[in-house]
Parts: structure tokens; sequence; C-alpha cells
């Protein structure tokens, strides 16, 4: 049985998916007004670890990871460079996704963008004000937070306390200060849209709850994000989406802690980010996943880079004895169960990455020692597939698989037309013996009036 901790009861709860064999998981993904940096990536890698291990544990997993592709930052880069903001949050979501491939971070089933669902949005909006949680001021639309009586379960917070520290600008046109936006008026040489309500744009918070009610319903299994947005982002989706629905947002509440730079919380403002682009020009994406996956995910994450080139070791050991194992003959058999069942407890216990990554590193010193003394061993073809197995849940050597499958594609695809070439030719001989062997490979050719075809058997 998986368990995760539940930020909204503070506590590890037997995971119950809302539909047998199902998952629904919407994870924030980036505000794209500057490039990826090793912050967002934490997020992106514990969401993918989260969905690989359920699929590993027989659910289909649906993940819905949305772009934030308007909002204040966005605006002013846009002024300051010049550009139109459409470009700036294009070219930032293409960094965004070059590099989550090349850390092997599964690509979602949605990327919503927020501009691509104003008319969800707005509907959204519309809802709220006529059920009585949200109301017009000056062509701005505001969330009434003192309607929605339970606010602050998911953060702790208390509404008395946040309105006695509440700031009130001196054109507040709100009726509580602690209140926030769903629906801003434009102002002069910003993006807009047109609206029930004037020009303008969406707040931040709605976004998020219409895109992901959208994809996955009303009531969905897990949304996760950095613990940066218990508060007010994911306390304020709850209140809009439970206050039109009546129903629970979401079931679990997943949250990766911090990634720090040496000790101190990264900021673009004072220069201290590193981006991911970067990094993957000195490391090997697994070396990467490694630093990030050697602390649990909940736990804050220092940034040194003396400890990321340490996992350049740990790296190194598990290539060697993948190749070792690959140069062993003969079909792959069952899997070491005993090394799978540790492997299993650490993962069910919360994804426990550390602890499974111990397993990993403990059963590869066995290997080596099956090696010295036992290397015909039938033992080296199971643990063969036990190490692929684990490697392959937390998504480490996946990299190289992919690189050796594009080689062989690329091998296949020259022999279908050396093939052709020969059977133009009416060498049908050698072309059949080609298709035998590529056969013996479980590569099926089929033939056609306009050309010839294969696929994996």
């Amino acid at each position: 049985m998986i368990k995760l901790y539940n930020t909204l009861t503070g506590k590890k709860e037997t995971f119950k998916p809302l539909k047998k064999g199902k998952v629904g998981m919407y994870v924030c993904g980036l505000t794209v007004q500057d490039r990826p940096h090793i912050g967002h990536i934490r997020a992106a890698i514990t969401g993918d670890i989260i969905k690989r291990y359920f699929e590993y544990s027989g659910y289909a997993v649906t993940l819905v990871t949305n772009f934030t592709d308007i909002d204040d930052k966005i605006i002013q880069k846009a002024k300051e460079s010049g550009e139109d903001f459409r470009k700036i949050a294009r070219t930032i979501i293409n960094e965004y996704l070059e590099v989550s491939d090349k850390l092997n971070i599964q690509c979602a089933d949605y990327y919503p963008e927020a501009t691509k669902h104003i008319q969800e949005i707005q509907e959204f909006i519309a809802k709220l004000i006529e059920k009585g949680f949200a109301y017009v001021s000056g062509g701005d639309v505001y969330y009434e937070v003192s309607k929605f009586k339970s606010y602050g379960k998911l953060s702790g917070k208390i509404l008395d306390e946040l309105r006695v520290g509440a700031r009130v600008e001196p054109d507040e046109t709100k009726r509580n200060p602690v209140d926030f936006v769903l629906w801003k008026a434009t102002k002069e040489g910003e993006p807009w849209w047109e609206s029930p309500w004037g020009r303008g744009r969406p707040g931040w918070h709605i976004e998020c709850s219409a895109m992901s009610m959208h994809y996955l319903g009303e009531t969905f299994d897990i949304h996760g994000g950095g613990e940066d947005l218990i508060f007010p982002h994911h306390e304020n989706e709850i209140a809009q989406s439970e206050g039109l629905t009546g129903k629970p947002f979401a079931k679990y509440w997943v949250h990766n802690g911090f990634l720090n730079l040496r000790g101190e919380k990264m900021s673009k403002s004072i220069g201290n980010v590193i981006f991911v682009r970067d990094i993957l020009k000195i490391y090997n994406p697994d070396t990467v996943r490694l630093y990030m996956l050697s602390t649990h995910y909940r736990n804050p994450i220092d940034y040194y880079e003396e400890r990321l080139k340490e996992q350049e070791g740990g790296y190194e050991r598990l290539k060697q004895v993948l190749f070792l194992l690959s140069q062993i003959e003969g079909d792959e058999i069952e899997v070491d169960s005993k090394i799978i069942e540790l492997f299993r407890e650490a993962m069910d216990d919360d994804f426990n990455t550390p602890k499974a990554l111990s397993v990993i590193y403990s059963y590869s010193r066995t290997v080596f020692e099956i090696f010295e003394n036992e290397p015909d061993s039938q033992r080296l073809l199971s643990a063969r597939k036990t190490l692929s197995e684990m490697l392959g849940v937390l998504g480490l050597f996946v990299s190289e698989e992919k690189e050796h499958v594009s080689q062989d594609d690329k091998l296949i695809d020259l022999l279908l037309a050396v093939r052709s070439e020969l059977r133009e030719k009416k060498e049908f001989g050698i072309s059949d013996k080609i298709r035998d062997n590529l056969r013996k490979l479980k590569i099926e050719i089929e033939d056609t009036d306009k050309a010839s075809r294969w696929k994996r058997m």
C-alpha cells in the first residue's frame, strides 16, 4: 500500500484513489517570466517520481502540469525587453520542455497554458459571482475570502490574523484587505481580453483552478507543487474551487521542500539562481537526478556543487555494473523478489527515494561480488532485470536507453533501404535473409505496393 504525506491533514495516509486503478494528478508548473532553474526542476522531478511509481504499481495516471504565461512579472519583462509577452513565454516553455526531456522527466498528459483557457477562467469567475463568493469593483473581480468558512485549512493560517497583518493600499477597492483578485482590469500597454467586467486578464490563482478542473474534474486525487505555493496560491485555489462546487477540490496535497543555494533561498532579484540548462552543460542528467533523489522530496536541499560532484561517483558505479550485466548472454529470468520488496517498501513509504537508492547501491555491490565469485551464474541475469526495473522507476539511465533505441531504429531503417534496393534488383534470396534475421530480433517487416515498413513484435 502506498502511503503519502498529505499537507491538508498533516500526516501520512494510505492512498485510496477516487476511481479504482486511476490517478488524477495536477502539479503546478512554471510561471514563464524567466528560464527554468534547479528549484523549478525539483518540483518537476518530484511529480515525475510520483507518476512513475504509481504507474509501476499498476495505476493509470493522468498528469496535468500548467504554464502560467500571463502575470505581472511576464508583462514587466516584456516592457523591459520590448518583446511580445507570448514570444517570451514560448521561448521559456520550450527550454523547460528541453531540459525536462534531458532529465528523463516524462511528459505530462496535458500542458495547459493560461492564455489558452480564458473562456474557462471567465466562466469560473462568473459562477463565483453568481454564487456570492466574488464581487466586481472598478473593473476588477475579487474573491471574498470571508464567505469561505474553512479558509486556512491547508496552510493553518487564521483569517483574523491575516486581516490584522494585511497592508491596505491607498487606492484599495477591495471589501477586505485579504480578498484576492480573480480578474484584473487592464492598464495601459498591457495585454487584455474582453470579459463581462471589461477588458482585463486573469489573476494567478484562478488559472490553476480552472485548468485543473477542466482536465481532471471537480475533484481529483493529487495536487502537487513546491511548499512555497501552500499559501497563498494553493489555499486560494481551495477557496475558489470548493466555493464553486461545494465538493473537496483535491484529496491529497503533496508539496516538495525548498531547494536553497548554499543555505539561502534562490532569488532572481539578488542573482543567486542556477539555470538547469547551464548545469546540464557540465553534468550528466542522471547525476543531477541522483542528486535530487538522494534527499527525500519533503526535505529541503542545499545546493552545493561539491555535493553534486559527489553524485558522479555513484553514477559511475551504477554505469559500470550495468555495462558488466549487459555483457551477460542469455534471456533475463525473474527479478530478485526480495530486493524488489525492499525497494517497494521504501517507495511505498511516501516515495522515500534516498532509502530506495540505498537498496540499489547495496544490491549493485552484491552484483560485483557475484561477478568475482560466480560470473556465469543465473543470478546475474536476474540482477540485470532487477536493477533495470528499479532504476526505471526512478527515471535513471533512461536517456542512454533512448539513445540506444534511436541508434537501433536508424540501423533498421538502413537495412530496410538496402533490402528495398535488393528487391528492385530481384535479388530476393538476400532480401529474404535480411527479413528472416530481423524477425529473429523480433522485428517484423511488412511489404506493401508502395514501400516496406517495420515494427517491433
